[in-house]
């Protein structure tokens, strides 16, 4: 029997049909299993900065809008990689947060945020749903950059 530890918000790239959504389907990473779609209890900023268009929750609850997204069930494996791909703990930080389910449930998710931003990104268009487009596409040539340009708006 596989062993799940974690119930993990996704938000931005790593739902389905977005740029990282590999990482939650690539076996050798792990187990995820999706368990729905829901919306944050709390309202967050999400918004995309940078050139490389990332999309960012602050953490400035209560501000913004409640965030659509994914939830899956993860495994140990899984749960170290998504810390990975966030750079947990040196870049995005994560906490649990009560989700709203599609079926009027809530349960409590993981999801990542980052908390040390520059005040201007609270003036970027706030999103409720990301989706990556052609006019503002999501660029993994990040991985080259240094933590703290990632959340300067260039």
């Amino acid at each position: 029997m596989l062993r799940m530890s974690a119930r993990v918000f996704v938000y931005g790239t790593l739902k389905s049909g977005e740029p990282n959504h590999h990482w939650l389907t690539k076996k050798e990473n792990g187990h995820a299993r999706f368990l729905g779609r829901g919306t944050t209890a709390v309202k967050f900023p999400l918004v995309v900065g940078t050139r490389y268009n990332i999309p960012f929750l602050l953490a400035r609850p209560g501000d913004g809008n409640n965030i659509h997204g994914e939830i899956y069930e993860v495994d140990e494996a899984m749960f170290s990689k998504l810390d990975q791909l966030e750079d947990y703990p040196n870049y995005y930080d994560r906490e649990e947060q009560t989700i709203r389910t599609e079926t009027d449930g809530t349960m409590q998710c993981w999801l990542y945020l980052i908390r040390n931003f520059p005040e201007k990104m609270l003036s970027k268009p706030q999103l409720s749903s990301y989706h990556n487009t052609p006019d503002q596409p999501y660029s993994e040539n990040y991985a080259d950059s240094r933590p703290e340009d990632l959340v300067e708006d260039d």
